[in-house]
């Protein structure tokens, strides 16, 4: 009570300063009952206010939830995906079992589609009344080259064409027999001994090279430009033997195309396996992928044959 009555009498001298009598002071900044502040009424809840920024959550919580503190998390807000470039995200070889399922069925139809070629292959070769009237008559050659080049541009450009069965099936099939009636005629102007030289090679090169395509760390599905480059100057090559009929050149020439497309049937059978190489084939495209080698291997036959023909 003292100390009170201390304080009251000082707000009094300072009020007398500030009042009527001292006009060259302003007024008093606070009445002149001034003394202690009352204290703050005691909160009604348990938990305090929060002090401070709020939470990230305008809204209140529900009633059943308690306010809750923020506690330096980000707010969970959702962030677009990011976009991202490859096949290595959405790659189609995910699951083990799809990858062997649609190398079987490649390496199954290969085969067939092989058995089937040499088959017509032989039959032109040994056959000898076939072989002597495709050599009086060698413009069936001219005749089937446009259907092949036609068939094989539809299914390497036309998904519906080589995905719908069974029509994917038949046009493979009918290239097939012409690719086979091709090689026949050619072959029939080479002797037999050259055309089994030529096929014992191309099952050797065509195992060794696709079990190193296997085994090999080495990723050749990135070499798609230099291999397009390298058979655009294989073509220019040829054209050249070609006009000067040279012996030597003849033997560089097969030799070449022999090398190009090797590299060619690692570079699609990598594409078949898939794994963590770059590039990979879809599973639904086993007909082009069943093609993509099927081609490689003719065209070593015949750069085989070529090279064995010319050395005899």
């Amino acid at each position: 009570m003292q100390k009170n009555d201390e304080n009251n009498v000082g707000g009094q001298e300072m009020s007398y300063l500030y009042s009527a009598q001292n006009p060259a002071y302003p007024p008093a900044p606070y009445s002149q009952n001034a003394g202690y502040m009352p204290n703050p009424p005691p909160y009604s809840d348990q938990n305090p206010p929060l002090m401070g920024v709020p939470a990230y959550n305008v809204y209140p919580p529900p009633p059943d939830q308690p306010p809750q503190a923020f506690n330096g998390d980000k707010p969970d807000v959702e962030v677009p995906p990011e976009y991202t470039v490859g096949l290595e995200e959405s790659n189609p070889f995910s699951e083990r079992a799809i990858r062997r399922a649609f190398i079987r069925k490649v390496y199954i139809t290969l085969s067939i589609q092989l058995a089937i070629t040499f088959g017509i292959v032989f039959m032109f070769t040994f056959w000898e009344t076939l072989r002597f009237w495709v050599q009086d008559y060698p413009y069936i050659l001219y005749a089937v080259l446009p259907c092949t080049i036609i068939l094989v541009m539809v299914l390497a450009c036309c998904d519906q064409a080589r995905r719908k069965v069974p029509l994917n099936y038949i046009l493979l099939l009918l290239f097939t027999i012409l690719e086979g009636c091709m090689l026949g005629t050619l072959a029939a102007f080479f002797d037999a001994d050259a055309v089994m030289w030529a096929t014992g090679a191309t099952i050797v090169v065509t195992l060794g090279l696709t079990l190193f395509a296997v085994q090999t760390k080495w990723d050749f599905t990135i070499l798609s430009g230099g291999l397009m480059v390298a058979l655009m100057v294989l073509l220019s090559f040829g054209i050249l033997a070609a006009i000067f009929r040279s012996f030597w050149l003849n033997i560089v020439y097969a030799c070449i195309g022999t090398f190009i497309f090797g590299m060619y049937l690692v570079f699609d059978t990598q594409l078949i396996l898939g794994g963590k190489h770059r590039y990979t084939v879809n599973p639904e495209d086993y007909i082009f992928a069943t093609l993509n080698i099927y081609v490689d291997v003719i065209n070593l036959f015949i750069f085989l044959l070529q090279l064995f023909g010319l050395c005899r």
